[in-house]
């Protein structure tokens, strides 16, 4: 996982998909934000991780077949351990 700038996925794409993964778990991240359960130093590495992590395309197929909250984050997903840890 390469972190220069040239090489990270799309802030606008990455910034949705981290929510849309943790809206999907039940978790709001701006509301983690606001508890003090995340800080903004934390969700902007999150975020950095998300668009580094070259997995977009299997978050974006993992989103469209959720009809239900999920407990875990896909193992795929950059940012799963981080997201995990939130929904406990």
């Amino acid at each position: 996982m390469d972190g220069s700038p040239d090489r990270l996925g799309d802030l606008s794409r990455h910034f949705w998909l981290a929510r849309s993964v943790a809206r999907v778990m039940g978790l709001n991240l701006s509301e983690c934000i606001a508890r003090g359960k995340l800080t903004e130093d934390q969700y902007a590495r999150m975020i950095t991780r998300c668009r580094a992590g070259g997995c977009a395309v299997m978050c974006e197929a993992w989103l469209a077949t959720q009809t239900s909250r999920c407990d875990k984050a896909p193992s795929h997903c950059a940012i799963a351990e981080d997201l995990n840890r939130l929904a406990k």
